[in-house]
């Protein structure tokens, strides 16, 4: 067995491929499995509603091409977040959320990465942060049917840009199946910000981290930063997260027209396989 695993986040990799093309390429680029995006768009939220057929096609791909699909990235509660006022915009966020966990089971994903808001487009409150704890404990217990873990990404927003902030609502929820997948491009934002540093951020985490997302960033930018171009000390985070009983790890980067994606993809993947490979 593996001391660790490594996924291709979808995103990396152009849209318009098919999954047998987003395969060969984590298959090319040396990546253990790919991490599905469920974004708030028309096209991605239709994923949720996959006919039977089609979600025993796509695992049969999965087998035939040696790349399974083991985590997703579940950001549609942007658009339709757990903690809205709005009871429809709230009940269309449950009914993504418990879809997404049957998705989840016929795949067999693992881990889904839950976006650290109770709401995005609109202004929280007291209000928005209590529906989203009632929700909270509602998908647990959903998860819990399936046996899918679910974890926090720590987001770019205040409202959970740390481990420690995300920690207070999974110890509210006191769920197994309810933890923290931390981003540490993003947890390096809020440390430097803050005068402090990411492994402390991690550390109020132990015993709670299901998997950890790596990509750079810069101050006050969180995305679409060429990995060792940026602040986060990989060597340092990964380390950490190692200490913790951290063993999946996902490259977030996107594909942004560059026709020299596939080497950035391989460029990402190297750069961390050679910081895990030091703790094994």
């Amino acid at each position: 067995m593996k001391p660790y695993v490594i996924g291709m986040y979808e995103k990396a990799v152009p849209g318009d491929l098919t999954w047998a093309g987003k395969m060969d390429a984590a298959v090319e680029a040396g990546y253990d499995f790919i991490e599905m995006s469920v974004d708030e768009t028309d096209a991605k939220l239709a994923r949720l509603d996959w006919s039977a057929e089609e979600r025993w096609e796509l695992t049969a791909l999965m087998r035939k091409k040696a790349m399974p699909i083991r985590t997703m990235c579940l950001s549609g509660h942007r658009k339709y977040p757990m903690g809205d006022p709005d009871p429809e915009t709230e009940k269309r966020g449950m009914e993504i959320m418990e879809k997404a966990i049957e998705l989840a089971d016929d795949l067999g994903i693992r881990i889904i990465q839950l976006a650290g808001y109770d709401v995005y487009y609109k202004k929280g409150n007291e209000e928005t942060s209590a529906r989203f704890v009632r929700n909270l404990k509602k998908a647990a217990e959903m998860a819990a049917k399936k046996g899918i873990v679910m974890g926090f990404e720590t987001m770019e927003t205040d409202f959970m840009n740390t481990v420690e902030k995300s920690m207070r609502f999974v110890n509210e929820v006191n769920s197994p199946y309810l933890g923290v997948y931390p981003d540490l491009g993003n947890i390096t934002n809020a440390a430097v910000a803050a005068g402090t540093r990411a492994e402390d951020d991690l550390e109020t985490g132990r015993g709670h981290l299901v998997a950890m997302h790596l990509k750079e960033t810069v101050p006050k930018v969180f995305r679409e930063v060429r990995f060792g171009t940026g602040h986060v000390d990989f060597a340092a985070g990964i380390q950490k997260a190692w200490s913790l009983g951290v063993r999946r790890y996902v490259t977030e980067l996107w594909y942004t027209g560059n026709p020299a994606w596939r080497e950035e993809l391989q460029e990402a993947v190297t750069m961390m396989k050679e910081h895990l490979d030091r703790l094994k």
